[in-house]
């Protein structure tokens, strides 16, 4: 009685998001967390669609009037449309019911970007299962909040292009199939994927079968890259102010590339002499060569102009990703992180890797 009257004086809106939770948590129970399931008895269920509660309206309507009236024909359709429905719930359950979905990658991603989902859906039947629609229940994300709202202008999130599509509908699956699903992420740092919802309601639109897959696997956001100013004290160099020949390229003393000739030495290399000009009558020169080497940059936590510490992760996100597509090699330091732990590299790699710390950061 007691949780009876709880609910009766509680609002409406009260009242669903208590049911909703509970039944998200016996679901939950019913299907524990894997990169791969399978969909059985356990954890597939079937019930009314919206036309279907309609249906059964009509079921009960004309069971009423032939009993009411004693009309035999009445009740000889409602019989029919009785074995209708039955024949519709066995279908429609075999459509979902052996299904195999298994999770192959997890792309990472910026704040306000799809993660992109890689799934693998199999069939073992021999008979073809249709209108199959999958999609992850993404209402259960939670939203940004920004707190400066001068960040929150700068950082606006991408939205889907209109060719995104949140559901893949299957229409025919034999065999084994590939999906991509996109799942928005509004959160740096690690992003635990929302369950996958399965369901059909081939063949008459009158039932609803589904199922529920939740993956073990995390994703990884890392903040959406923030331009700042002063690019040229904080990032050491501008590529369109440098000189073209200067451009992130010092040289040393080496063997690999020619550099210049001059007079030569007493004392220096013979082998470094410029014979064919001596054979010219142009006198002894000396060849001289050189290797060149990156102009190593630094990226510092500490030497970013923004004020918090969203910010100063995203405007770090935007100096990497500039000095990776250049392709000049640096490194990163992190507030957490002993100059010790810097490591140079350049790359898209080494980018991914940057990426990832800072999706990771505390």
């Amino acid at each position: 009685m007691t949780v009876l009257s709880r609910l009766l004086t509680q609002p409406m809106s009260a009242v669903s998001e208590q049911l909703s939770g509970v039944l998200s948590r016996w679901f939950a129970k019913r299907a524990p967390k894997s990169d791969s399931a399978t969909l059985n008895l356990r954890n597939v269920y079937i019930f009314f669609c919206r036309e279907g509660l309609l249906f059964a309206v009509l079921l009960m309507i004309t069971f009423i009037a032939g009993i009411n009236y004693g009309n035999n024909l009445v009740l000889g359709l409602c019989f029919y449309l009785i074995s209708v429905w039955l024949i519709s719930f066995h279908v429609t359950f075999l459509q979902i019911s052996g299904l195999q979905v298994q999770l192959l990658e997890v792309t990472m991603t910026e704040v306000g970007s799809p993660v992109w989902v890689t799934l693998q859906v199999r069939s073992e039947s021999r008979q073809p299962r249709r209108q199959l629609l999958l999609g992850f229940e993404q209402h259960q994300l939670d939203k940004p909040i920004d707190h400066d709202r001068k960040f929150k202008r700068k950082r606006k999130h991408k939205r889907l292009s209109n060719d995104t599509k949140l559901q893949v509908l299957l229409a025919r699956l034999h065999g084994e199939q590939i999906i991509r699903l996109p799942i928005v992420a509004y959160k740096r740092g690690q992003l635990e994927l929302p369950r996958l919802k399965v369901s059909t309601v081939y063949p008459l639109g009158i039932m609803r079968a589904w199922s529920y897959v939740y993956f073990a696997r995390t994703a990884w956001v890392y903040p959406q890259p923030l331009a700042f100013d002063r690019q040229t004290r904080h990032v050491a160099a501008n590529l369109k102010d440098m000189p073209t020949a200067l451009q992130y390229n010092q040289h040393r003393q080496g063997q690999d590339d020619f550099e210049r000739l001059d007079s030569y030495i007493e004392g220096e290399s013979l082998a470094r002499v410029s014979w064919a000009h001596v054979a010219r009558g142009q006198g002894m020169l000396t060849k001289h060569f050189a290797d060149p080497i990156g102009h190593e940059q630094s990226l510092n936590y500490t030497d970013m102009p923004a004020v918090h510490h969203e910010q100063k992760l995203a405007q770090l996100a935007y100096g990497a990703t500039l000095l990776g597509r250049s392709g000049v090699p640096f490194t990163m330091q992190l507030p957490n992180e002993s100059p010790a732990e810097s490591v140079i590299g350049q790359g898209e790699d080494f980018v991914q890797s940057c990426l990832l710390r800072l999706a990771k950061a505390p």
